[in-house]
């Protein structure tokens, strides 16, 4: 109980949590690297070629990714005398703190792809806890027109898809073939997949009962794209 205590927070969401706990705990990441190396050769044995990747939440820093690529390249190295076998299983990182969308040209030297955690990111750019927001004053402020959408359901375009923009070009600066995607509600969306395309992000995840409705909007973002290129021409 004393332990628990030790461990409450103030404000979790902006707490101990993510990549801050593999800082802090790095056996608990050196734990969880290990075992998808170990599914990964568990699979391999029966010839499925499976493609793991390994994401690291709450980035804001070069460093803090760094720290953890060591452990991974450490756990890979042992993985792959064990098995005497060589691992693709990409390392990279989500962009869903604002430092990290800032300088995501450093985090590109070190992470294989990126993804956007937008749900984490739209707290971060409104100061907004998602859980208050919508329960307490979320539909008064669409209710009054001060917001045109809810930007937990819709992308905010101008601020996280700034952002989300900035992310994306620094990134492929370094690296041009970068995999960039996101992850969150807003993957279901069609407004938000339509923005994506725009940005040409690679790829957006749903959840299973909206992956019919992105596959669709993901047609029609592209359908539309080209008819706005053909009527410039």
């Amino acid at each position: 109980l004393d332990r628990a205590r030790e461990l409450a927070e103030i404000n979790p969401m902006m707490g101990h949590r993510g990549v801050r706990v593999a800082i802090t705990y790095p056996e608990i990441y050196k734990m969880q690297i290990t075992a998808v190396f170990e599914a990964a050769a568990q699979l391999a044995k029966i010839k499925v070629n499976a493609k793991p990747q390994i994401m690291i939440p709450q980035v804001g820093s070069l460093a803090e990714l760094n720290y953890i690529k060591s452990i991974y390249d450490d756990v890979k190295k042992q993985m792959q005398k064990k098995y005497n076998m060589k691992f693709k299983i990409n390392f990279g990182t989500m962009l869903e703190v604002v430092r990290a969308c800032l300088t995501s040209d450093e985090l590109a030297n070190t992470a294989e792809f990126f993804s956007f955690g937008t749900n984490d990111l739209t707290q971060a750019v409104f100061s907004f806890s998602r859980e208050d927001a919508e329960g307490k004053f979320l539909p008064e402020y669409m209710e009054k027109e001060l917001l045109e959408t809810n930007p937990f359901q819709s992308i905010d375009v101008n601020g996280v898809g700034h952002l989300m923009r900035i992310g994306i070009k620094q990134g492929r600066d370094i690296k041009k073939d970068l995999e960039i995607g996101i992850c969150g509600e807003h993957g279901g969306d069609p407004n938000s997949i339509k923005f994506c395309h725009s940005a040409d992000v690679s790829y957006v995840s749903a959840s299973p009962h909206r992956i019919p409705i992105a596959i669709l909007a993901a047609a029609q973002a592209v359908i539309e794209q080209k008819k706005t290129k053909k009527s410039k021409k």
